[in-house]
């Protein structure tokens, strides 16, 4: 159960009942609600210089359909910005990059991709914390709903003689401060080397859109439902170790490599990259298989049981924060 990668930890491929295609509506309601502001980011901040092909890069796209309807959204914003000359001239022609883990369902992806698309597809297998294109090669770069997953899990939290060490949860919602702060201190790691990459592959004046859920003002992580539930889940695990169906060592070998960062550790962290300017707006929303299924009885049943604790906190749901970001000239 211990996963200390996200590498190995791809968003469920295929078409089924519990594949992200037919689970990821919260993701797909952030990127629709995106599209005015991304054409909004188009038509007044895009100043890149490029003859007749336009790169446009989708980092974290798993397996559609969200990711062609952002694509589609990039392309008519640029159609808009740079017109054709003529009826008969070919105008600007597109190449859209997929990224994903290597373990990620590239299979289902190419059969998604819709026919009648108006540019060239190819996939770029790999993790987004590190270099995956050439230097000064892509106008528009994309990712939302992915930052918030960690590269990896902090060795903190599974090191016995650490204060950091997470026994017995699986996420940090009710943890001491330490496992708070090792978690902060994997995001940041985690977005400077992403900022990093990024800004060596993005053109001078060309843009990223990111979308990120972040934590509200002034909110713990014990405050926040959607970390709540993560608990929920981490005492289900522990029950079952006690009944013995599964190992408390292995309850203890599992954290989720996810962080929800507060919207001022975010800035703090874009600021001290150096290489972009930054804009701010906010889209706000609520909302080992043999022990699976008695694992999520049992989550049910404490999410139906502390209902009341998660609906006092209602108003403290995740905010998802729409960054852009502008490849400053060197």
């Amino acid at each position: 159960m211990a996963c200390m990668s996200t590498e190995s930890c791809p968003m469920n491929g295929g078409n089924g009942q519990y594949s992200y295609t037919r689970n990821s509506s919260i993701q797909r309601w952030g990127v629709e609600a995106s599209k005015a502001l991304i054409g909004e980011a188009v038509w007044e901040k895009l100043d890149t210089n490029f003859s007749t092909l336009f790169n446009i890069a989708d980092l974290g796209c798993s397996v559609g359909p969200n990711t062609f309807i952002v694509v589609e959204n990039i392309i008519e914003s640029v159609k808009l910005k740079y017109p054709s000359p003529n009826p008969n001239s070919e105008g600007i022609e597109f190449q859209v990059f997929f990224n994903d883990l290597a373990s990620n369902d590239f299979n289902t992806l190419h059969r998604s991709l819709p026919r009648d698309r108006e540019y060239a597809a190819s996939v770029v297998p790999g993790s987004f914390h590190g270099r995956l294109f050439p230097k000064s090669s892509l106008h528009f770069i994309h990712s939302s709903y992915t930052l918030h997953w960690l590269s990896k899990v902090p060795k903190e939290l599974l090191d016995k003689n650490s204060p950091a060490w997470n026994k017995g949860r699986i996420s940090y919602g009710s943890a001491p401060n330490e496992v708070v702060q090792a978690y902060s201190a994997q995001f940041a790691k985690d977005m400077g080397s992403f900022l990093k990459a990024r800004a060596q592959e993005l053109v001078h004046g060309g843009l990223m859109v990111l979308i990120i859920p972040c934590l509200p003002v002034d909110t713990s992580p014990s405050e926040c439902p959607l970390i709540a539930v993560m608990d929920l889940l981490g005492d289900s695990l522990m029950d079952m170790a006690r009944m013995g169906l599964i190992s408390e060592a292995k309850v203890d070998s599992f954290n989720f490599p996810k962080y929800y960062p507060t919207q001022h550790e975010l800035k703090t962290l874009i600021e001290r990259n150096g290489y972009f300017t930054a804009w701010e707006g906010v889209i706000k929303m609520h909302f080992g298989s043999d022990i699976i299924d008695g694992l999520f009885d049992r989550f049910m049943k404490k999410v139906l049981k502390f209902s009341p604790l998660i609906s006092r906190h209602s108003s403290k749901q995740i905010t998802e924060i729409f960054v852009l970001l502008k490849r400053k000239a060197s």
